[in-house]
């Protein structure tokens, strides 16, 4: 949750091309933490790891267009490949001009990017599984946190290098496309929210009715008899509440002079005159 609200606060200074970015500190191991983003301060290493999260998210498109039956996640799917294609084709394009040859895995630079790593597996192979509407859900709401992961670690690897000149154009042409990327994920994601709250069946009709009205009473009665509907309360002898289309049975009729209740269940006998 730390990094989802980093990653997107900063992510408007990013795009902005600002320079008050948020201070932080290298350590001995060539690495900087940048309000908790943990960057290597190396070039090569560096820009393995934005190859690595292209590739991810490349994979993970194609995923989206196979396992997902939602027009708007499709398209979503979609859209990830071909510009994270295009991202890492810039990327790699940079990194050969310079002599840097990039791994796919990167080695893990401590035992935390070694976890995450080990989480990225387990997710690929997670949404592998599933299909349709779960698919939905789990692979959006991981776009959501991806791209705040990413956003994040722009902004600490743009404080890191920022003595590297012809990095920094690239970095900024990244950070603009990703934060577009994180809010169409939102968007999406929440589009997906809505038609899960709108989904509903009709009522039973079961509520039992208030009556008002000499005998009037609240309750549920077995009997035999006709339907009854509508706007009636109850006499001697008890029927259903005033409320939309009711169902109830008993020997006796119902009465017409109360009002009251919602749609509800039930009658009583009245007794013979």
């Amino acid at each position: 949750m730390k990094h989802t609200i980093q990653g997107f606060l900063v992510a408007g200074t990013l795009v902005l091309g600002g320079s008050a970015l948020a201070e932080g500190k290298t350590d001995t191991k060539g690495t900087a933490d940048v309000r908790g983003f943990v960057v290597p301060t190396d070039e090569k290493a560096f820009l393995e790891r934005l190859h690595y999260t292209n590739q991810k998210e490349i994979k993970l498109g194609q995923l989206a267009q196979q396992n997902s039956t939602n027009p708007d996640v499709k398209s979503f799917g979609e859209l990830m490949v071909r510009e994270h294609t295009d991202a890492d084709q810039k990327l790699l394009s940079m990194a050969q001009t310079r002599g840097l040859k990039l791994a796919d895995m990167p080695k893990p630079m401590n035992d935390m990017e070694k976890k995450a790593m080990a989480a990225d597996k387990a997710n690929m192979e997670k949404l592998q599984a599933f299909k349709g509407e779960p698919f939905d859900s789990c692979y959006m709401a991981d776009m959501v946190g991806d791209h705040d992961d990413t956003l994040g670690k722009l902004m600490a690897g743009r404080q890191a290098l920022s003595g590297n000149a012809q990095l920094i154009p690239l970095l900024d042409d990244l950070t603009q496309h990703v934060s577009q990327h994180r809010q169409q994920a939102y968007s999406v994601l929440g589009k997906l929210g809505q038609g899960m709250m709108g989904v509903g069946g009709a009522g039973s009709g079961t509520q039992k009715g208030t009556e008002s009205g000499t005998g009037g009473h609240m309750g549920t009665h077995p009997g035999s008899g006709s339907m009854g509907t509508g706007t009636t309360g109850g006499t001697t002898g008890g029927s259903m509440g005033t409320g939309t289309t009711g169902t109830g049975s008993g020997s006796g009729s119902m009465g017409t002079t109360g009002t009251g209740g919602t749609t509800g269940t039930g009658s009583g006998t009245q007794p013979k005159k």
